[in-house]
Formats: structure tokens, sequence, C-alpha cells
């Protein structure tokens, strides 16, 4: 459906037979990131105006599931993994080993087109941040927390997310 495909157009634009012939014809892969890191990826980057990470994260659950950013709003209800049939799910953290099999898969040289990832560092240093922000939170925001991203923590096998507790 090259003709009525541009860069704004939203898959929910098209008819259903449209969308399943689309999914059918392309090579499905969802990135998947522990919610608990993409909100402290977040504001990192700055997207918010909250001065500490309590008050960002007061702010993302004050927003909503519905009205929630696309930076913070549960996966699940932005990619439908339940509805699409993913051919790959890559995970963040294991980026170097799941591209280069997929990759291969694909025929491609995998040598030639991985740039060098840091994967045991990013581990490593998500971790040691992650536990210093959690330990900010009160338990009442970790626990909205854990219910605002139950789908995703349900839907892919984040067992070290601080939110799984």
């Amino acid at each position: 459906y090259p003709w009525r495909h541009t860069p704004e157009t939203q898959l929910s634009e098209f008819n259903l037979t449209e969308i399943e012939a689309m999914l059918g014809s392309y090579t499905k892969v969802l990135f998947a990131r522990d919610p608990f890191q993409r909100l402290i990826s977040t504001f990192m980057q700055g997207i918010g105006s909250s001065p500490s990470f309590s008050s960002f994260v007061q702010d993302v659950l004050d927003s909503g599931q519905h009205s929630a950013s696309v930076a913070w709003k549960p996966l699940v209800s932005l990619c439908h993994p339940c509805l699409i049939q993913y051919d790959y799910v890559v995970m963040f953290g294991f980026l170097r080993q799941e591209l280069g099999h997929l990759l291969q898969r694909a025929g491609l040289p995998v040598d030639s087109f991985l740039p060098e990832f840091t994967d045991t560092q990013v581990r490593w240093t998500y971790s040691w941040l992650s536990e210093q922000m959690f330990r900010e939170l009160s338990l009442q925001q970790k626990k909205q927390l854990s219910h605002f991203y139950r789908w995703d923590l349900a839907a892919f096998p984040f067992s070290s997310s601080f939110l799984s507790d």
C-alpha cells in the first residue's frame, strides 16, 4: 500500500484487511526496555520540568495512562504485542547478542553492521542508577508505578525490574 504510506501515516488509518496484509509482509521487531529504566532515561534527558526524580514520577502517575507521553507510556499500549505477532523481541541490555542473531537470520553480515555495545557496562550502570532512583520514591509511588506498568511487567521478562517486586 505504498500509495497511502507517508511518514505520518498511522496504522489505525488503514482498514483491517490492509493492516493484516501490511503486517504479514514485514518482519516485525519490537525493542523492549524495562519501564523503570525508561522512566530514568526520560528524566535524565530532561523531558519534563520536574526538579527531582520523585516529583517527575508523580507527574507521570498524575498524567494517567491515556494522557501519558510516548516516552513513558506502557509499551503494551504502544505496540500491542497481544494483537501483533512480532517476529523478534529485542531486550535492551542484550542488544549486541540479539541484534547479531537478528542480522544473521536476515542473511546480513553481522560484524560490519553492529556498533560496539557495552552491554555489561550499561547493565551495571542502570542497575546502580535504578537502585539510587528507586530509593527516592515513596512506598505509595512504588506501588502505583508497579500498577501503572503491570501489563508491561506481565508481557515481557523484566525479572530484575525494581517494579516487579
